[in-house]
């Protein structure tokens, strides 16, 4: 009996995707933080990717190793992985993690133009393409990684948002799907400064072309009970093992 390989949509549900892991039980975006981050509920691994100065693509959210520290892009990830983050974890490599988690769903930002290649090379050498989402608030950027990884799903950029909204906004809904071509997901905040992003109306829009709404980064269970309720379908958090005890009790 064979089993059948993750996809990064599948199965059906309710997503629960641990931001950069679940760092209340380690330092975040460490290979720690993602055991823990699993081991707490989490069906999915969100996180980030800069490149090393030899081309290798590095988990890190920030492009900076501290306020007045070096960049990621300055050093090697032999010398990424000399850092101590604490808890005995270092900088570790997106084929490092792939490689540790082979059933985890991988929800990766690319953050700078210099991680694409070594993203994408990363992703299809661990033949990860199916379990993982590509995305950049970039659309460029975006768009480059997913030529570079066929089979990929993805999700709205910065520019594919602000489009979609307006569009919505002027009951422009058969533009929708033009300009959501080819994504799955709206990975969207509660709202921008005043304001609302995440409303029944959109929800319902997105689900009518088949596009996933998931809200970042919520951490308060009162807020991702009332997001469940109108019908999002996936929980970006701080706080996997709430998000987890929550769905679970409902």
């Amino acid at each position: 009996m064979t089993t059948e390989p993750p996809t990064f949509l599948s199965p059906p549900g309710t997503r629960i995707l641990a931001h950069r892991g679940l760092s209340t039980e380690a330092p975040e975006n460490t290979l720690l933080a993602f055991l823990q981050a699993i081991a707490h509920g989490a069906t999915h691994l969100e996180t980030d990717v800069h490149a090393s100065s030899d081309g290798i693509a590095v988990i890190s959210h920030d492009p900076v190793l501290s306020d007045d520290g070096p960049a990621v892009n300055t050093l090697t990830m032999a010398e990424l992985a000399r850092i101590d983050l604490g808890e005995g974890q270092t900088y570790c490599s997106l084929a490092e993690a792939l490689a540790a988690f082979p059933q985890a769903r991988f929800n990766i930002d690319v953050k700078s133009a210099d991680a694409v290649l070594p993203a994408a090379r990363a992703i299809r050498a661990a033949a990860a393409s199916r379990r993982v989402l590509l995305t950049s608030f970039s659309e460029s950027r975006r768009r480059r990684v997913l030529r570079a990884v066929p089979g990929a799903a993805t999700s709205a950029s910065a520019q594919g948002i602000a489009l979609m909204l307006a569009a919505i906004a002027l009951r422009q809904h058969w533009a929708l799907p033009r300009i959501l071509r080819g994504v799955d997901a709206i990975q969207v905040p509660v709202r921008a400064g005043r304001v609302p992003v995440v409303s029944t109306r959109v929800i319902r829009q997105m689900h009518a072309i088949g596009v996933e709404v998931h809200v970042w980064t919520v951490n308060d269970p009162a807020l991702m009970a009332r997001l469940l309720t109108l019908g999002v379908d996936g929980l970006v958090t701080d706080r996997c093992d709430l998000a987890a005890h929550l769905i679970a009790r409902r």
